[in-house]
């Protein structure tokens, strides 16, 4: 359970749409699954001690793989630390996961610190995913597209 990965993103959207994101089922379901993976989030509960439940599956084979999310803290619009367990017993473990966000003059400064995943995931692979979840995550907040007619 040595790898850890840390990324690090300025996006052209407030704090509170990106945070937002990282809490509304819907938009996880959406940004979070890495490219040809489909997401589906269930028992969300958007709190501290609660969490939510969420599978991937790869859309070519129709495999899946799940994990549960427990939240650890969450301050609105500045950060989340959160837990994630595979339902996978060959994934076995608890990844660490903080989130935090900064306002900065164009938008909000995005740092992500993950540890405790799995030996079996090398941390490129973790890499890869989460570079193809942030530009999804781009692709979602940062349109500001008015409500009207």
């Amino acid at each position: 359970m040595s790898n850890a990965v840390e990324l690090h993103r300025v996006l052209r959207a407030r704090d509170e749409r990106v945070y937002r994101a990282f809490l509304d089922a819907a938009a996880l379901a959406r940004w979070l699954p890495p490219y040809g993976f489909v997401g589906a989030v269930y028992e969300m509960d958007a709190r501290v001690g609660g969490g939510h439940g969420m599978s991937f599956t790869n859309f070519s084979t129709g495999s899946s793989h799940s994990f549960k999310r427990r939240f650890v803290e969450l301050t609105p619009y500045a950060r989340l630390v959160y837990t994630d367990r595979f339902d996978d017993p060959g994934l076995a473990g608890e990844i660490n996961v903080i989130v935090t966000l900064r306002p900065v003059v164009c938008g909000t400064e995005l740092q992500i610190k993950q540890s405790g995943i799995p030996d079996v995931i090398p941390a490129e692979m973790c890499y890869l995913g989460w570079q193809e979840s942030l530009t999804m995550l781009t692709h979602l907040v940062e349109p500001n597209i008015p409500d009207g007619t």
